[in-house]
């Protein structure tokens, strides 16, 4: 089942009425902000991960010699 464009205007607009033009503004600001919350961490823990990765490898990646 897919959508069309008269489809989506339709349900854009029962939303519009339903919840109110300054209702829908605060809600797409709270889910901005929380999506850039989340990007902010994942970000954070990724330069978390990154930075610890580089210490584990070098220890690892260097070849044992038998003198």
């Amino acid at each position: 089942m897919s959508f069309g464009p008269l489809e989506i205007g339709l349900i854009l607009v029962i939303v519009l009425l339903v919840f109110g033009g300054k209702k829908l503004k605060s809600l797409g600001s709270d889910l901005g902000h929380a999506i850039k919350g989340f990007r902010a961490t994942m970000g954070a823990e990724q330069s978390t991960n990154n930075a610890e990765s580089p210490a584990q490898d070098s220890g690892e990646s260097k070849p044992k010699s038998n003198d």
